[in-house]
């Protein structure tokens, strides 16, 4: 696995689908555990703030980063996909792609 991964970096490719899922994993259980703590404010509250300002684009989901402490919030409009990058202890919007 170790050498897989490797070779993956070396190549320049993304991480297998193995390595990307059991981060994908890691990083939920992290977002319940700070949510639990009081550390970070729940997905739906954070949702409730963002969708409203994205109506005109299908929401694809969420992805969490506990490094960061963020949420990327997905969305797709006219065949272009749209990142909102937000903090997710206060709610603010750190980054939005275009």
């Amino acid at each position: 696995m170790k050498n897989l991964l490797a070779a993956f970096l070396v190549l320049g490719l993304t991480a297998p689908p193995m390595v990307a899922a059991a981060q994908s994993r890691s990083d939920q259980g992290e977002a319940r555990k700070e949510m639990r703590a009081g550390n970070v404010l729940p997905l739906r509250k954070i949702e409730a703030r963002i969708l409203p300002m994205m109506q005109d684009a299908e929401y694809l989901g969420p992805a969490y980063d506990s490094t960061a402490m963020a949420y990327r919030l997905k969305f797709i409009r006219d065949g272009r996909v749209i990142f909102i990058d937000v903090d997710a202890r206060t709610g603010k919007i750190l980054r939005r792609s275009r």
